[in-house]
């Protein structure tokens, strides 16, 4: 399906949000399906400090899609339906080192992919054309300087890089897993930041990720096991803060020249 990358842009935002991005506040409004090649997504056209946004949730508004079974086509291409021409993605993550805490706010600019059975490309179908995206840098530079700069002014503890590795989830990886990942140079994990990215960067879009430190990942640290009810309750602990931080983003990109970085060729 080669007409996406067609699209035209308007210079919209989207937002992606995953575990606990039910607690941010966008004006109360509700979502609606849209319809793509690639099934339907749901996108709710609400309001983040006075900014509109065009947001979905990875996993629904009650936590019902795990990870290897969010449509990430059909999420990407119904916010580029709606004209957005930059992402920001809410990332809930482990740490891998004892530098990196829970309640820390990572700026990813690189990623290592180890997921195992999801599309990867919008062009798979007949007579679609092959597409080698460049993601030597996959993270939009401008949305990353933004985020940075939009936690830098709060007290959160602040990394202004960091290379996030997607797996394949839904459950959560063993201790040798993580020595592994941290030998191969992985500061944060998770189980949502790919496909989503590239697809977004196979058609053009602008995207970054704030990745949340919601635990330390497995053999790091005290903790004896993971569970996911104490990832959800520093994601709901830091929703407002990590709202702010978006919206600020959000705002401070609005006089943003046009992205020479992120876009198709």
């Amino acid at each position: 399906m080669a007409s996406i990358a067609g699209q035209k842009r308007e210079g919209r935002i989207g937002l992606i949000g995953g575990t606990g991005g039910g607690h941010l506040d966008l004006g109360g409004a509700a979502p609606e399906p849209v319809e793509t090649p690639w099934g339907e997504a749901m996108v709710t056209r609400g309001s983040l400090q006075g900014q509109e946004v065009f947001s979905v949730l990875r996993h629904g508004r009650e936590h019902s899609v795990p990870p290897h079974k969010v449509n990430y086509r059909a999420n990407i291409a119904a916010l580029a339906q709606f004209g957005v021409e930059r992402v920001f993605a809410i990332n809930a993550c482990g740490g891998l080192s004892e530098r990196v805490c829970p309640g820390d706010v990572v700026i990813v600019d690189q990623f290592l992919d180890f997921t195992k059975c999801r599309p990867l490309t919008f062009f798979d179908g007949d007579g679609d054309p092959v597409i080698h995206v460049d993601l030597t840098e996959p993270y939009c530079p401008s949305l990353r300087r933004r985020l940075r700069d939009a936690t830098a002014a709060t007290k959160m503890n602040l990394h202004s890089t960091g290379t996030y590795v997607a797996c394949e989830g839904p459950r959560y990886e063993s201790a040798a897993e993580i020595r592994m990942y941290r030998t191969l140079g992985g500061d944060v994990i998770g189980m949502t930041g790919v496909p989503e990215l590239v697809l977004a960067r196979e058609i053009g879009l602008c995207y970054s990720a704030l990745c949340l430190i919601t635990n330390n990942a497995a053999g790091i640290g005290e903790a004896a096991r993971l569970r996911h009810s104490d990832v959800e309750s520093v994601m709901e602990r830091c929703s407002e803060m990590v709202a702010w931080i978006v919206g600020e983003a959000i705002a401070r990109s609005g006089d943003d020249p046009a992205c020479e970085h992120c876009g198709a060729e």
